[in-house]
């Protein structure tokens, strides 16, 4: 009798759940149900609608029962940093406000009152930015101070997701690290630094590590979807699990660069041992956590929300396949910088995107397919830049790259990356996310044998598309 595993996947502008079996010794997924995401404003705050995300979560799993596919485990990824507050009553205090809300402005300097910049790399390795939890908890003990008096517990959203389905309130390590609050060292949270910020230091649950089993569902929820089955804890930044699904044979996990492609573009390798050094702050790395203790050790780059988010304004129209394509058929060569925080949060990223090219005396992009081609063709430059920071930190030499996840559909993009970087970009699997999420609960469940079996299995069951220059082909 097949063994399923549901893998739920939320991001920043839909979820999906997927669920898998092995085959033949193949993963198969499965999507049985999707739905969107997205920030809404409530009370002047860019927020998530968790109860609604939670009701879709439930609809899911009941999906489950309704094809009559019952998972053994269920474990849940989404995006970093934001978290929920609960009283001692469990009840959720104010807002789960997103990571593009303005209230983390000027948080920065206050933090840094209490601990230098650069000390505050040095001791955890994570890099700077603006929405990192760290910076939102200075806000609140700033602006409503008395929600952090009335905090009982500080979940993470995959982590509050798990904790309405179990009633057990942990903390997953991969997503615990991108708080900028926890010790690489020790890998647990850095208490000194906590108390030094003035944060309750109690609100913070215990950290557990990807496969940790928090039993079944609860009675209510067991009622409500048909069925029992266990909770199994992911690597719940959506980030690890992608990186779980590095489809690498024959190769040392330290001697591999990928991009995890999506909304964001997570560009690394992975590493034993922290680099919290100053060369590494300089280059704005990170050391964020991954699977079985491992760092990932990389840049985040703004990544596919620029498209997405002019695909909205000027391109409704259009897929995102027809946007790559009429952007490769363009000849503008204008480049603006993917990291600068004015493409954050715009009121309007086409708007943006003309007016720093008119900054920069370049030409502005007209049309869904210039803008488009900038948009891609800078995403390429900036790619190169960090992998040749990645291989001067490191000391390696990276003869290819990896794109996984939603982003690896780009095909332009891909081939922008392989012409400017001048190595093999193999691209897939899309659903990496999904499929590094299952590898963790397949692991815990006895079904691979460890992380490397994980990704051969992975690099086995899904096309992947290898870019050489002008050449594109299917292994």
């Amino acid at each position: 009798m097949e063994r399923y595993y549901l893998g739920i996947d939320i991001g920043a502008s839909s979820g999906r759940h997927m669920l898998a079996h092995m085959e033949d010794g193949k993963m198969v997924l499965e999507e049985v149900y999707r739905f969107s995401n997205g920030m809404t404003d409530m009370n002047g705050e860019k927020i998530w609608d968790v109860e609604y995300l939670f009701s879709e979560i439930i609809q899911g799993m009941k999906m489950c029962k309704k094809i009559g596919k019952i998972p053994y485990s269920v474990g849940i990824d989404t995006w970093a940093v934001d978290f929920a507050l609960l009283d001692m009553n469990d009840r959720r205090l104010g807002n789960v406000v997103a990571y593009r809300d303005s209230r983390t402005q000027g948080m920065d300097e206050k933090v840094y009152a209490k601990i230098p910049e650069d000390e505050l790399y040095a001791r955890t390795g994570i890099q700077k930015q603006i929405f990192n939890t760290i910076y939102q908890l200075m806000a609140l003990k700033c602006r409503e101070p008395e929600l952090l008096v009335q905090a009982d517990k500080l979940l993470l959203i995959p982590d509050y997701f798990h904790f309405l389905l179990t009633g057990k309130a942990v903390t997953e390590y991969t997503n615990a690290t991108t708080t900028q609050l926890v010790s690489p060292v020790t890998k647990d949270w850095d208490w000194d630094l906590i108390l030094k910020l003035g944060y309750p230091t109690d609100i913070f649950t215990d950290i557990v590590m990807p496969g940790t089993d928090l039993g079944n569902i609860k009675p209510e929820i067991e009622k409500e979807v048909g069925y029992s089955c266990k909770v199994v804890v992911p690597a719940t930044h959506d980030t690890a699990s992608a990186v779980m699904a590095v489809p690498t044979v024959g190769k040392k996990d330290d001697s591999v660069l990928y991009i995890s492609s999506g909304t964001w573009s997570l560009m690394g390798t992975e590493l034993l041992e922290a680099d919290c050094s100053e060369a590494a702050k300089k280059c704005n790395l990170t050391n964020e956590g991954g699977y079985d203790y491992r760092f990932r050790y990389l840049k985040n780059i703004m990544g596919l929300w620029m498209i997405q988010s002019v695909k909205k304004e000027i391109g409704q129209m259009l897929s995102f396949g027809s946007i790559c394509e009429k952007a490769s058929r363009c000849e503008i060569d204008s480049i603006v910088d993917c990291n600068d925080d004015r493409f954050l949060a715009p009121i309007n990223m086409t708007e943006e995107i003309q007016k720093a090219c008119r900054e920069s005396n370049q030409k502005v992009p007209i049309g869904i397919e210039e803008v488009a081609a900038v948009i891609y063709n800078s995403l390429a430059k900036c790619y190169v830049k960090t992998k040749e920071e990645l291989e001067e930190l490191t000391g390696k030499v990276f003869d290819a790259v990896y794109i996984v996840g939603g982003g690896a559909n780009a095909a332009y993009l891909n081939q922008l990356v392989a012409k400017e970087t001048g190595v093999k970009v193999y691209a897939g699997p899309t659903e990496a996310t999904a499929a590094g999420n299952i590898a963790a609960q397949m692991l815990a469940g006895g079904e691979l044998a460890d992380l490397q079996s994980a990704r051969a299995c992975i690099a086995e069951s899904f096309d992947v598309q290898v870019y050489d220059d002008n050449i594109r082909y299917v292994v």
